[in-house]
């Protein structure tokens, strides 16, 4: 067996080094953290989940004020019913996200990221309910170092309980966007046999698997992988750099004022230790839920929650030093030394105010339209099987499949009425009823007097009214043939 090194042709030696293509992970224990920028991502996690828990069970014109009926399709957002033919504004609330996106990064990086991102969200929620069961940083980590017991063994089985109490109640809300919530928690409470048997339809197998999947989904990214859905799955932070410039606002290490770093006493002056304002205390380590060290300079892990600020200014406040060492601020102002106000000045430029433009725009035209939005649609459907047809010798006969949508959650009656020729008329001179958020089919079927119009397909426009409330009227166009 031959226990030399690999050479090369030249007698080197070329040693084989293996890289794994993915860094085994590294167990982060996140440091509890308050200040101004902790206090605000908190508020953003209780307005987003006061929205996301509590929206299914707000009522409206007694019915549920936000649901996806995907079975009916229909889709109920309070006042406003809305069919697949509204795709558009679906649309147009995509195309305000994403300005809104490039519009938010432009001028402050991740704030989507650092403060309402759902991973960000349920991060922060599992790891306040970890701290609370374990502890904080050194209680956790000696909890992890220590050998199994019957305490251990408690505290990780409380926290794991309420992780996955948590991550279904989460799921069962997001099936009650799609699903009527109190007849969810019936088949749920009848499945469980809290229930009245039979009061209650069975729990559908496509209710339970979103049910357990969405709540899995949870529960692994927000008590598991964490940091690891922002640093490899999560694509932003690929891309995130295309939407920065020298003027955007990112969380900065100032090194010009804090180096060289070292620890020191108190009360000693810091310029003659020859030192900076960095005690090296790692606080801005110990606080990010991404583990990155921030002065290191900016890195596409960086979230922008903004932990390491709080955390800095409670040490320089300690300290006796001016805050700001690690801040808000841009590329040029570290380079120019700009004030704050220039900072902010500074901020608005073309590109900023194009976004902004486009974006109110776009909000603006979405408001008009979903204002002047009437709730009557109508679509014309000739009868192919009986292109013209002769009736008592007298009248020429079309017959018509009109789908009238009335997308009103309250019923009207509506009238039919044809323009186009002189004799025509509509045979079947009833109205209809059409009850609220329906769609009917309704034959009609049009004449005029033999003669009166020459052979071929002449242009004809029906109106259909509600009796109830002349301004509720849709027109469509359509063809008569006269053979």
């Amino acid at each position: 067996m031959n226990d030399r090194p690999n050479t090369d042709e030249l007698g080197a030696s070329t040693e084989v080094v293996e890289q794994p293509l993915y860094e085994v992970r590294r167990e982060i224990y996140m440091r509890a953290v308050s200040g101004w920028f902790a206090r605000w991502r908190w508020a953003l996690v209780f307005l987003t989940q006061l929205v996301y828990y509590g929206l299914p069970w707000l009522g409206w014109n007694g019915r549920q004020a936000v649901l996806f009926d995907l079975v009916a399709r229909k889709f109920y957002i309070f006042g406003l019913v809305f069919w697949p033919q509204d795709f558009i504004y679906l649309t147009g609330l995509l195309v305000v996200s994403a300005l809104s996106l490039f519009l938010f990064t432009a001028v402050a990086g991740r704030l989507w990221c650092g403060y309402a991102c759902p991973q960000t969200v349920y991060t922060e929620i599992f790891m306040w309910i970890e701290r609370k069961v374990e502890g904080d940083r050194l209680a956790r980590m000696r909890l992890d170092q220590a050998p199994m017991s019957p305490r251990k063994l408690g505290l990780k089985a409380a926290k794991h309980g309420l992780w996955v109490a948590l991550s279904l109640w989460t799921g069962f809300t997001f099936v009650g966007y799609f699903t009527p919530i109190h007849q969810l928690g019936a088949e749920v409470g009848a499945l469980a046999g809290m229930g009245v048997p039979g009061a209650a339809p069975a729990l559908g197998a496509w209710e339970i698997f979103w049910i357990l999947f969405y709540g899995f989904a949870t529960y692994g990214n927000a008590g598991w992988m964490r940091e690891q859905v922002c640093k490899y799955m999560c694509p932003y932070a690929r891309f995130q750099s295309a939407m920065f410039d020298p003027d955007t606002l990112i969380i900065t290490y100032d090194s010009e004022r804090g180096e060289p770093r070292g620890p020191r006493a108190r009360k000693l002056d810091p310029k003659s230790l020859g030192l900076g304002h960095c005690v090296d205390c790692d606080i801005c380590v110990q606080v990010c839920p991404t583990g990155i060290d921030i002065r290191n300079g900016l890195q596409y892990e960086c979230i922008g929650c903004a932990a390491c600020i709080d955390g800095c200014d409670k040490v320089m406040a300690r300290m006796g030093y001016p805050k700001g060492l690690i801040r808000y601020t841009t590329e040029n102002a570290m380079q120019q030394k700009l004030s704050g106000r220039q900072t902010v000045a500074r901020a608005l430029r073309p590109r900023v105010l194009i976004y902004s433009a486009i974006l109110c725009a776009i909000i603006i035209a979405i408001g008009v339209a979903l204002y002047a939005r009437v709730s009557l649609k109508v679509d014309v459907i000739r009868d192919r099987a009986s292109l013209s047809r002769e009736i008592d010798g007298r009248w020429v006969e079309n017959t018509y499949q009109l789908q009238i949508m009335n997308t009103a959650e309250a019923p009207h009656r509506f009238a039919i009425r044809a323009s186009g020729a002189a004799t025509l008329q509509v045979a079947d001179a009833d109205a209809v009823e059409i009850p609220g958020a329906t769609t009917r089919m309704v034959p009609v079927r049009l004449r005029v007097e033999k003669g009166s119009l020459p052979a071929g397909s002449h242009r004809i426009e029906f109106e259909v009214v509600a009796t109830d409330n002349p301004e509720l009227v849709a027109h469509e166009r359509s063809i008569f043939l006269v053979r």
